[in-house]
């Protein structure tokens, strides 16, 4: 499973490089041959039980597919803002590949320190990958995007040591990798935008993800670190959490935002949520949802309280919540993206904040919490948090948040990148529910090394193919430009890439797809 992996994200590399060919493809598929040597020396450890950290268990340690993300997708995104004349954030997406490489070279650099005894060959290969990355950022970055990309290297480091400590098992090495990495890219562009602002440069929207991601997430480190010292489970520890965040929300995150966008924070989100009546029927129908959702819950909760025996949802059960999820993504890609990028960047600190409630359980819904979710776990939250929720939202999202809009302004892609903004519709929502569906139902050929089929595999391929027509009928925006091949291609490798891996397909399924269809 792990040599079938590896030779899924050799195609997407060499595909990727065969439509965009420049001076980082060769720096890609050195790293790439790099990646999957350390992924050797992390499995090696995580099966002696060597690594620093504890990891989650029951899965490999993903270090070459979560390495050749962040440099893909700066590599297209590059070559597609490039292609549009924006140089900023062709800039920008230097910086991103850039950034990516070294911290995927930092993790390998830590697993051959470690390894005893220490592997001669992946130690030349990793000095000849870091030379090549280095001799290239050298001749391709200037001084002020060198220093950008320490920082981020430098928080990375932090954050790693941190929450790797406080949340054993939560991740695996590749998560890792791909979650810390968003977060210190997330907050370095925080901080160098905020001692930077400009009255009416940047956009709203932006600003609202960056500072509701960023803060949430800080607002967790301080309390993680608070309740070591206090028990958490009290009235007056709760009362504590709720005081604090209102304090930390109210007096530190909306005059950040303030700061930002030139304008009263408050006001402005009523006057964007409510701007159009199209904005408002789209807010009724995902509270609507939202409440079938919660039903969901509350339903399998009762099916437990009457069973004879402990009741587990199934895996078709938690596939309902991609049926939700699909339901609320697709009218929102299709009449209001804007809306959907903000209300995805809200939900997201909101689905935090309420694990944080669950993890502390902080009075009065934290034990409530913990006695919902139980019953939607599964072998992936081995971990103190619950994150696959979280990860769901993510992969439906990122898609969305990371497609450079002023290089792709609605209507202005076409062929495989018009698809760009459903990549996360069409691997989880889409190809996963049904792969996992009709594989766990009616699969009997298995994939070789897992428990996947090849009928859920092909079920997945053929729905999302469908689904493309679907989007071409009721999508006035998409023109794919006879790209079908590449479309199948992408399609197709991450379908088989959904079958090997054994990281949180929720996450690394719709940032593949993005990166090949914006190749």
């Amino acid at each position: 499973a792990v040599v079938a992996e590896a030779l899924v994200v050799f195609a997407v590399v060499l595909l990727v490089h065969a439509a965009v060919w420049n001076r980082f493809s060769w720096c890609a598929l050195a790293l790439a041959l790099q990646a999957l040597c350390a992924q050797a020396q992390w499995d090696r450890l995580l099966q002696l039980g060597g690594a620093v950290f504890q990891f989650r268990a029951a899965a490999n340690s993903g270090l070459l597919p979560a390495s050749m993300v962040s440099p893909l997708l700066g590599i297209v995104m590059r070559e597609r803002c490039g292609a549009a004349g924006m140089v900023y954030l062709q800039r920008c997406g230097l910086v991103v590949a850039c950034t990516g490489m070294l911290l995927a070279l930092f993790l390998s650099v830590i697993a051959v320190g470690i390894t005893k005894p220490v592997p001669t060959k992946t130690c030349i290969l990793t000095g000849v990958a870091g030379s090549v990355i280095i001799y290239t950022m050298k001749h391709s970055l200037t001084v002020s995007e060198v220093i950008e990309v320490l920082e981020v290297l430098l928080i990375f480091v932090y954050l790693s040591m941190v929450l790797l400590y406080l949340l054993p098992r939560c991740f695996t090495p590749g998560e890792a990798l791909l979650v810390l990495g968003a977060l210190s890219f997330l907050l370095n562009q925080l901080i160098k935008r905020s001692l930077n602002a400009v009255e009416g440069r940047g956009d709203p929207i932006d600003f609202f993800l960056l500072v509701a991601v960023v803060g949430v997430v800080l607002l967790g480190l301080f309390f993680t670190i608070l309740f070591l010292f206090l028990d958490s489970g009290t009235w007056i520890s709760s009362l504590f959490f709720h005081t604090m965040t209102a304090v930390l929300g109210l007096g530190v995150l909306l005059p950040w935002l303030f700061r930002l966008i030139r304008r009263n924070p408050l006001f402005w989100l009523l006057q964007f949520l409510f701007q159009t009546q199209t904005r408002v029927c789209l807010l009724l129908y995902w509270t609507c949802l939202a409440a079938s959702a919660c039903g969901v819950v509350l339903y399998q909760n009762a099916k437990r309280a009457s069973g004879s025996k402990k009741h587990q949802a199934s895996t078709i059960t938690r596939k309902y919540f991609h049926v939700i999820v699909v339901a609320t993504y697709v009218p929102g890609l299709v009449f209001d993206r804007q809306l959907l990028h903000l209300a995805a960047a809200l939900c997201l600190a909101l689905l935090i904040f309420l694990e944080y409630v669950r993890y502390f359980r902080i009075k009065p819904f934290g034990q409530t919490l913990r006695q919902l979710l139980s019953v939607f776990l599964d072998e992936r939250d081995s971990g103190p948090l619950i994150l696959t929720h979280i990860y769901l939202l993510l992969g439906m999202s990122l898609p969305v948040w990371l497609l450079p809009r002023p290089c792709a302004p609605r209507g202005a892609l076409s062929g495989a990148g018009a698809l760009v903004p459903y990549a996360g519709v069409l691997a989880v929502g889409v190809g996963d529910t049904m792969a996992s569906v009709l594989g766990s139902t009616m699969g009997e050929i298995k994939w070789p090394g897992t428990k996947k089929t090849f009928e859920g595999t092909m079920t997945a391929i053929f729905a999302q193919i469908i689904a493309v027509a679907l989007i071409l009928i009721f999508d006035s925006s998409v023109n794919l430009n006879s790209s079908y091949a590449w479309i199948l291609a992408s399609i197709s490798l991450v379908s088989l890439l959904e079958a090997y891996t054994t990281q949180i397909d929720n996450l690394l399924l719709p940032l593949y797809l993005q990166i090949m269809l914006m190749a």
